[in-house]
């Protein structure tokens, strides 16, 4: 296939997804079958498993059924378990194969999220014990390394602190496109997002990088977002419907909702998710008493496999318009 057929064919599945904003009746149907049903607590997320290194079949259905649903699962381990491979067992279980091994990572691509004082000062904030604004993991790769998927996994919590926050971002795309489709589209934009290039020292260890919030993926038109709150980490597009739509969003994000779960993880336990947006409360660690923070990452450029679009909804006209409502009805 050359290239233009590729393009022709990737246009053809963004303009079959209900996430492309022209297609409204696609997408009537996806929100209908996407609300249905819809948790209203962090606890239903949540999903006790014996062994993260050996999830049992009925285990991981059990997590797989919570993904497709809400793109984020939460697994709660009977034992403790200290082992530094979980994540990326938990990932290969669920086909997150390819590893995104930023330059942070450790050597085996496994990030240790813990209070670095190096790294802290430096300005990368997951290494530091202050709180994690509203963002989606890998918000300044290039497209062709977008983060899709990403893994947690909790060794010791904090002493005090460390909540975090959960917003499927598929619930964030419906809240904004039920109160004003232009949102959407202005989000939507190719030029919409600037990341600065990351210079230290003088050195640039990763360009600019320009693009959409949302996007619907080539791959499974599923949705995809790229965000984040920290207003010196980005560059606006300098237009109203913009400045809008990035309001709405802001208020959205920093208001109740209750789409958004909150959970601080215990020892035992991890997250696996679609890449939803998340952030972190500030935590405090008791170096006295030997109690310090230590959570695994694992990113990848992969998606949960059996959470594809056409796996887990049926976009047919025949599906029931019942759901927990838009942005003036939430219950």
């Amino acid at each position: 296939m050359n290239n233009q057929a590729k393009a022709a064919q990737a246009n053809r599945i963004v303009e079959s997804s209900p996430f492309y904003v022209e297609n409204e009746a696609a997408y009537q149907r996806w929100r209908a079958a996407k609300l249905e049903r819809y948790p209203v607590s962090a606890d239903e997320l949540v999903v006790p498993v014996d062994n993260p290194l050996l999830f049992t079949e009925a285990e991981a259905e059990a997590v797989l059924n919570v993904c497709r649903k809400t793109n984020v699962a939460i697994y709660a381990g009977r034992a403790r378990r200290e082992d530094r491979e979980i994540p990326r067992a938990v990932g290969e279980r669920f086909g997150l194969h390819r590893l995104d091994s930023n330059m942070l990572a450790d050597d085996d691509g496994i990030t240790s999220l813990q209070v670095v004082p190096g790294k802290s000062q430096r300005g990368y904030i997951p290494y530091s014990s202050k709180r994690l604004l509203w963002h989606t993991d890998g918000y300044y790769n290039t497209s062709e390394a977008r983060i899709r998927a990403f893994v947690l996994h909790c060794v010791s919590p904090a002493a005090e602190g460390g909540e975090n926050s959960l917003l499927d971002h598929e619930i964030a795309y419906i809240l904004m496109r039920d109160a004003n489709p232009d949102y959407i589209k202005a989000l939507m934009a190719p030029d919409v997002m600037t990341i600065p290039a990351n210079t230290e020292a003088g050195v640039e260890s990763r360009p600019a990088v320009t693009g959409p919030v949302f996007s619907v993926d080539p791959v499974g038109a599923n949705l995809h977002m790229r965000y984040t709150a920290r207003t010196r980490s980005i560059e606006w597009k300098r237009d109203t419907a913009t400045r809008e739509a990035v309001q709405f969003l802001e208020n959205l994000l920093g208001g109740e909702s209750s789409y958004m779960f909150r959970h601080t993880m215990t020892v035992g336990q991890g997250l696996i998710c679609n890449n939803v947006l998340h952030n972190r409360t500030a935590f405090a660690d008791d170096m006295g008493r030997g109690i310090a923070r230590l959570v695994y990452r694992a990113r990848y450029y992969d998606r949960i496999r059996g959470t594809d679009l056409n796996e887990v909804f049926t976009l047919s006209p025949s599906l029931s318009h019942r759901g927990r409502g838009g942005v003036g009805n939430e219950s």
